[in-house]
């Protein structure tokens, strides 16, 4: 009963890793094409409502808006607005706002709003809203489509909960919410007047309820579709495996069982296995092993010990190798003096970067000032002391980057991370030291560490690094013309 225990615990394992297999590539599959569209889908939405958003605002009259806003909170207009709504009647609106001078440019406003709003496909709304800050609990309408009533104007409306404690006037990116209104992309850009006060904000809504509800259906499709792919591999996929693998196992596990190696028997009498098999994969080759290693051990019972010293001597003979390889090839990458990378290793390092990979990098050049100086007059052990701490300056200040030894003074440097995202910071750090350390006219030369430096980023039209090494290039022999003029050339 144990023994059909562990032919049945393989089984089931074997068919629960197959099914898990299965399971997490048609959920990660589906799960990654259903957020690559939720993705593209929502930056489409956010980039329009942006890009109309700010459209709008350009065009609307600051001043003019500030006027209106003024009239809007105005406590005697707010009593003529607030019966106007509960007749439903515009007329007292218009009135007022002629006889303050705004109606008209307020009419060209609001066609202008509407028209728009007709020729955009998916837009719902656009519409002006007095500035409030951050802590403002309500926002006021002053200007939207010709389908809203006069009376709108000053209307205040409590502000959605997505937007609470915000800036409308400063928000980093557009929002996506579900509220009052359904489902809604929105936007809001700042509009200033001629003093440069921002006046009010420009809303801009793009309905998104029959994108959420085509969503909710491409969900369940992929589930679904999911789910009749994992039934059909599955299925393949157990016949398969029963088929080439649990079958032949359980065949020559039983057959194993059966050997009993002993001396003065024969491979019959012993249990040697023999079985049907005569495939050329690894339970073919299992199977021969096995048989092999029977007979062997049959032949050569008293040599078996012997055997297995000289396979662990082997083995042992086989890592020691692995290791002497191992280490040579670190060694045929690195620089001898300084221990960075060597120039073969900068080349090795290149074969990897494409127009395409990695996105972002930059490249610094260094190229030691005084090397030749220092060598002819104070000798080659001074020069080698002075390499060996203008590198260690570098590494210092480039801890999360790549830095290659590429001559016999210069050194390059491959910016990638967050290295490449303080380049600039970090550039600038350098130069400094460098300054600092020939600045101290005190010390020894070999010890006033020098070196020209000049950097370069990937720019989009880049095909090959070679662009970015001969730009880094170029401005670093700028950085030594400039030390050369300052304080003289050696040669």
């Amino acid at each position: 009963m144990t023994d059909d225990k562990k032919r049945f615990s393989i089984k089931i394992k074997m068919y629960i890793f197959v099914t898990l297999t299965v399971f997490a590539v048609a959920a990660g599959t589906a799960m990654i094409a259903f957020m690559t569209s939720v993705s593209r889908i929502n930056s489409y939405y956010k980039q329009c409502a942006s890009d109309n958003a700010k459209n709008v605002a350009s065009f609307m009259d600051g001043d003019y808006l500030a006027e209106l806003k003024a009239v809007a909170e105005d406590e005697n207009y707010q009593q003529i607005r607030a019966k106007a709504a509960e007749d439903k009647n515009d007329a007292p609106i218009e009135e007022y706002l002629k006889e303050k001078g705004l109606f008209e440019q307020y009419c060209r406003t609001r066609d202008y709003i509407s028209q728009y709003v007709s020729n955009i496909k998916d837009m719902k709304y656009i519409y002006v809203l007095a500035y409030g800050d951050k802590n403002a609990v309500q926002d006021m309408y002053l200007v939207n489509d010709d389908t809203s009533p006069l009376y709108d104007i000053g209307y205040c409306e409590d502000r959605e909960k997505e937007l609470q404690g915000m800036d409308l006037a400063a928000l980093p990116e557009p929002t996506i919410s579900n509220g009052d209104w359904g489902w809604l992309c929105s936007d809001f850009e700042p509009v200033y007047d001629s003093k440069g006060e921002c006046v009010c904000v420009v809303g801009c809504d793009f309905g998104m309820d029959d994108v959420m509800k085509a969503r909710r259906r491409l969900l369940v499709y992929l589930v679904l579709g999911s789910l009749g792919f994992v039934a059909v591999v599955l299925t393949g996929a157990v016949l398969f495996i029963k088929k080439l693998l649990i079958r032949p196992l359980d065949a020559m596990t039983r057959e194993i069982k059966k050997f009993k190696p002993s001396e003065h028997l024969s491979y019959e009498e012993a249990g040697v296995i023999d079985l049907d098999i005569d495939r050329n994969d690894e339970i073919g080759e299992i199977y021969r092993c096995i048989r092999h290693m029977e007979i062997d051990t049959i032949d050569k019972l008293n040599e078996l010990y012997n055997l297995q010293a000289d396979k662990l001597k082997a083995e042992e003979d086989i890592k020691a190798k692995q290791q002497q390889i191992g280490q040579l090839s670190i060694e045929t990458y690195k620089d001898a003096l300084t221990g960075v990378g060597n120039k073969a290793a900068y080349i090795k390092k290149t074969e990897d970067f494409t127009p395409s990979y990695p996105k972002e990098f930059a490249i610094v050049m260094v190229d030691m000032n005084n090397l030749k100086q220092i060598n002819d007059e104070h000798g080659h052990k001074s020069g080698d002391h002075y390499i060996r701490g203008c590198c260690r300056m570098i590494c210092e200040a480039y801890k999360h980057s790549p830095v290659y030894r590429i001559g016999g003074d210069e050194f390059l440097v491959l910016l990638q991370g967050t290295d490449y995202q303080n380049r600039w910071a970090i550039f600038d750090q350098i130069k400094n030291d460098f300054e600092e350390s020939y600045s101290h006219t005190e010390a020894d030369p070999w010890d006033r560490f020098s070196a020209a430096v000049g950097m370069a980023e990937k720019a989009s039209d880049d095909m090959t690094l070679d662009f970015v090494f001969k730009r880094a290039d170029k401005a670093m022999y700028e950085n030594k013309t400039e030390f050369k003029k300052k304080y003289g050339s050696y040669r």
